[in-house]
């Protein structure tokens, strides 16, 4: 790990890969098993060999499809009749609504208000219940509140289960490219990461795994520099990278096997999106976007010979909301000067 003062690693017990094999037979035929394809465009902008896992395919538009259908699956009769909560930037809740749905399970799912509108939406238009509160770390306090009052916690990222299932993606991202020599992952509390993480140093144990936070939901960089969860309220206009902490499981991991997490702008986040768009030809949100301004500061720190792997986590961010967020002000951009 560089450019961190780092504390003593988590104790947290890390998952495995037969943790992760398992969770992708539990979730077979419930979610897509998303492509995996080489993009010329980007490889022309970045000078080196790109290949994109595009989650932002999945069920419900992100990866956590995946997490939210391997912890309803592994629920008992009690703890689904109690009915499940959430709290979401976004994704999570529009993923556990769907599959709780699906499986006749009633939902609760806490979002700041400045979720994006149609992830509110899409979760009510699943049947969900949605709590709005004023911020994320307030929405962690209401699920906090509603659990003691008898729902069953499906949380967005610190469960061996739902991290074992996010780990589903780098086991078919290893599968589908094993040539790749650095995979970059979006982070907000850590799920994801640590799971592609533990499936690509299994079986790709030479590959570098980077983790990337925007400005102010850079959960993952403050717990690294403290050596243990820092509590915080983010400010990043990608709110479904905003958790208010990591966990000591999901810090434990990255501790443990990320090269490094690269913290870029939300500017840089936004105008990553666009690039996505425009050179690769596919519709990501900010969340995914903040891989490019990324990859650049990677291929700086460690040279050409490299072949990059980027897991587009999702795409649930519309045209208006791209064209509102914009106006933050893009590099190079009227705005931005």
């Amino acid at each position: 790990m560089t450019d961190l003062t780092v504390s003593a690693p988590c104790s947290a017990e890390l998952i495995t890969l037969d943790d992760i094999t398992a969770a992708a037979e539990q979730i077979a035929g419930r979610v897509v098993p998303t492509p995996t394809v080489s993009s010329p465009g980007l490889a022309a902008l970045l000078g080196v060999p790109v290949t994109a896992k595009l989650e932002l395919l999945q069920r419900s538009g992100s990866f956590k499809a995946r997490g939210a259908y391997a912890k309803l699956l592994g629920l008992n009769a009690a703890e689904r009749a109690a009915g499940v909560v959430a709290v979401s930037g976004g994704n999570h809740g529009t993923a556990l609504s769907e599959a709780a749905g699906s499986l006749g399970i009633t939902a609760t799912v806490v979002m700041a208000r400045t979720a994006p509108r149609r992830s509110i939406e899409a979760c009510r238009a699943a049947g969900a219940e949605v709590r709005l509160t004023e911020d994320m770390a307030d929405a962690f306090a209401l699920m906090d509140r509603l659990v003691a009052e008898g729902r069953t916690l499906v949380h967005p990222f610190d469960d061996p289960a739902v991290i074992a299932a996010q780990g589903t993606v780098g086991l078919e991202f290893a599968a589908a490219a094993p040539d790749v020599t650095d995979v970059l992952v979006s982070i907000g509390g850590g799920g994801l990461i640590a799971g592609v993480a533990v499936a690509i140093k299994a079986l790709l144990p030479a590959v570098r795994v980077w983790g990337v936070e925007t400005e102010g939901a850079d959960a993952m960089t403050r717990a690294l520099a403290a050596g243990a969860p820092v509590d915080f309220r983010p400010t990043s206009i990608v709110t479904t990278l905003s958790a208010p902490h990591a966990s000591p499981l999901t810090l434990a991991h990255v501790q443990a096997l990320v090269e490094d997490v690269i913290v870029v702008s939300d500017a840089e986040a936004v105008a990553g999106t666009i690039t996505l768009a425009e050179q690769a030809g596919v519709w990501a949100e900010p969340a995914a976007g903040c891989l490019i301004p990324a990859a650049r500061r990677i291929l700086d720190r460690v040279g050409p010979g490299v072949h990059l792997g980027l897991v587009l986590c999702g795409r649930n961010a519309s045209f208006a909301d791209l064209y509102r967020l914009s106006g933050i002000g893009l590099p190079g951009s009227k705005t931005s000067e």
